[in-house]
């Protein structure tokens, strides 16, 4: 079970329909990151679903396979079990043996150079600086490619944060279908299930992402949200849990999201200050590697 009973329980009637559905079909449950995505499309699946969707699958330099290796990178780095599993399969499934996510030797050239500027925009968005893509340019990387490859990590950087401070679990059967059928589906889901209120402009989709978290109605307020995700202070006991999700969210515990709860926090405003976090420092990595390649260096606060 997730940390949050909501995930779990407390979706709309035709979500819970579908969950109910698919897992009569498959033999399996469905994935803690599915049940999370379809939990309030309005205020982050439905815009994160467009933007998994579109770089993990649609046209880049990346190969589909070594898209998914990024994916792993990138949640070997937060240390999340559930994603490192998870980006593992679905590395051997989307490359078709052209990379072996046990081997980074196999990894071609290219992704190899991108890889160790992806962990510094990571692991130390604040010492970015231009000399950091050289080596990156050097081994023939476009920087268009470049740019994919740091909306990848935008992704799970989001994901492998709130994966960990949720609790995710890899279920019986599901890294066998669960991957497959995500494969199959190429990140996306029915539109019935992500479709709420409103619509998607017509505009990126990462600015799409922003709006959505940081502008939709909400239980807590825009400027709190706001505060969860750039570290600005926030009220007692929002602030360290934030810190905690921005900068190492594997050290979530069960015992943080009790303290949160007895606190007299919902479990609602525990969900939006997570993902507000987790979507605040992954938007501070790309604008690091985005500045990077502008030549640069990020604004001193």
């Amino acid at each position: 079970m997730m940390r949050l009973d909501v995930l779990e329980h407390g979706h709309r009637l035709r979500v819970r329909l579908f969950l109910s559905m698919t897992a009569r079909l498959s033999g399996v449950e469905m994935a803690d990151v599915a049940k999370t995505l379809l939990y309030r499309p309005e205020f982050f699946g439905r815009a994160m679903v467009a933007l998994s969707a579109e770089m993990m699958r649609g046209p880049s330099f990346w190969t589909a396979g070594e898209r998914e290796y990024l994916a792993l990178y990138t949640a070997r780095l937060h240390r999340c079990p559930f994603c490192i599993d998870s980006h593992a399969e679905m590395t051997r499934i989307a490359s078709a043996g052209e990379i072996d996510p046990d081997d980074p030797g196999s990894a071609r050239p290219e992704l190899t150079a991108v890889l160790g500027f992806v962990e510094k925009v990571t692991r130390t968005p604040e010492q970015v600086r231009a000399p950091d893509l050289d080596g990156v340019r050097a081994a023939g990387v476009p920087d268009a490619a470049v740019v994919q490859a740091l909306h990848v990590n935008l992704i799970w950087n989001v994901v492998n944060r709130f994966g960990n401070a949720f609790g995710f679990e890899l279920r019986e059967g599901q890294l066998e279908k669960g991957t497959r059928a995500l494969h199959r589906l190429g990140y996306r889901f029915p539109g019935l299930l992500t479709h709420g209120k409103g619509r998607v402009e017509e505009r990126s989709v990462t600015a799409e992402l922003e709006r959505a978290v940081f502008g939709s109605p909400a239980e807590t307020e825009p400027a709190i949200r706001r505060a969860a995700a750039t570290g600005d202070p926030l009220p007692e006991r929002w602030e360290p849990y934030a810190a905690t999700v921005r900068d190492a969210s594997y050290r979530v515990t069960n015992d943080d999201i009790d303290r949160l709860l007895a606190a007299g926090h919902s479990e609602d405003a525990i969900f939006e200050i997570t993902v507000c976090a987790a979507v605040g420092a992954a938007l501070r990595s790309l604008d690091a590697g985005l500045r990077a390649m502008r030549g640069e260096s990020e604004k001193s606060p």
